[in-house]
């Protein structure tokens, strides 16, 4: 790690005209190394999920590297959003285990469900500060909002946006806290084909800095090397 550093350092000193792209390239191999300079991994291995007496998927397994992503699909019931609640550590795995390279992954994932987590009467940044106070975050409400577009909403009432609006307002939450995995229950849901779009854009931008996504879908999500992961059967 240290010999990566100096070697950064001398490119940048010998041509002050690359100072960008080194810096671009430091913060991306950065993102994409625990402290130990290994390289992030999220492994799931065998996992099972049960709903009281009723098996919800089994042996589930997957690994996914920094830089990486992932589309679970499948019939309603199938399992996916008891997937993502299994990784994210709201629910116990039945069978198998959850590991994340460098650490545990619940502190250092972003979980959105198809609930978008906001108080109605409360603004937008209002509610953005509260997250990114729970996420103990640093980052400017304004700029997460202009992730998504929308900060001109700032100030308005949650409960006055459209549904499309509301969505990418809770999208924002991933950007008012870094957290280098994405777990994502149909992120989508709501968004007209613009807002998609924009939406496959920040997936690949965090998955290009290093990031880890994971998301459940009915709905395309177009992101060049994204993995994808099929549910079979379903509730009737």
């Amino acid at each position: 790690m240290l010999q990566c550093i100096i070697v950064f350092w001398l490119d940048l000193k010998r041509d002050k005209g690359q100072k960008r792209i080194g810096i671009s390239t430091f913060t991306n191999f950065m993102a994409k190394h625990d402290r130990t300079g290994f390289l992030m991994k999220l492994i799931a291995e065998n996992l099972s999920a049960d709903r009281g007496e009723v098996r919800i998927f089994e042996k589930v397994s997957f690994e996914l590297s920094a830089g990486e992503g992932m589309v679970v699909t499948g019939p309603n019931g199938a399992g996916k959003s008891t997937l993502l609640r299994v990784l994210a550590g709201f629910l116990r795995s039945s069978q198998g285990r959850v590991q994340l390279d460098g650490g545990e992954l619940a502190p250092q994932s972003h979980f959105l469900g198809p609930n978008n987590g906001m108080k109605p009467n409360l603004s937008v940044a209002e509610n953005l500060d509260f997250w990114r106070r729970y996420y103990v975050g640093t980052s400017n409400i304004y700029d997460a909002l202009e992730k998504v577009q929308l900060a001109h909403v700032r100030d308005m009432p949650f409960n006055d946006l459209s549904t499309g609006q509301k969505r990418r307002v809770a999208i924002a939450r991933v950007f008012v806290a870094h957290r280098p995995v994405w777990l994502m229950d149909e992120p989508t849901s709501g968004l007209d084909s613009d807002a998609e779009a924009m939406f496959a854009a920040l997936v690949a931008d965090h998955m290009n800095g290093g990031g880890i996504v994971i998301a459940a879908t009915h709905l395309p999500i177009v992101v060049k090397g994204m993995k994808r992961l099929r549910f079979e059967g379903g509730a009737s």
